[in-house]
């Protein structure tokens, strides 16, 4: 059986949800799916240029599973420029929400009903009050 999914915390906010190459009609294109963990992963490796263990934190994955995003979404992107394919990027299921208490917009891959602060707050106030790397 395999492991539940994890949900994926979203931080970036996307321009657009849809690019295809110039000159060519929508019905003569085969379509790419590129999904909100991936656009993500992409976002935070590629143009935050952070290394992959702090991403996969970011993220509130293992670096492992961001590592296997990561080449998914690279490998996708390559398909869609090299063989002329449109790209559909999926929003993330729970859509935008803003933290109560530091304001920075967040989504997750998973529905989450009822959470107010951002998964980086939940972070930070268990580090503050256990300490870090000291048992609580």
């Amino acid at each position: 059986m395999p492991r539940p999914y994890k949900t994926r915390w979203i931080y970036g906010a996307f321009e657009a949800d849809y690019f295809k190459p110039r000159g060519r009609p929508m019905a003569d294109l085969e379509e790419i799916r590129l999904e909100a963990d991936e656009l993500e992963a992409l976002r935070l490796a590629d143009l935050e240029d952070l290394y992959q263990d702090a991403a996969a934190e970011k993220m509130g994955i293992s670096r492992q599973t961001f590592g296997n995003i990561l080449k998914r979404a690279h490998q996708k992107v390559a398909d869609a420029l090299i063989g002329g394919k449109a790209i559909r990027m999926n929003p993330a299921a729970s859509g935008r929400q803003w933290c109560r208490r530091c304001g920075r917009p967040w989504a997750g891959t998973n529905l989450e009903p009822g959470r107010e602060e951002c998964p980086e707050c939940s972070v930070e106030e268990k580090e503050a009050r256990h300490g870090h790397g000291h048992r609580g």
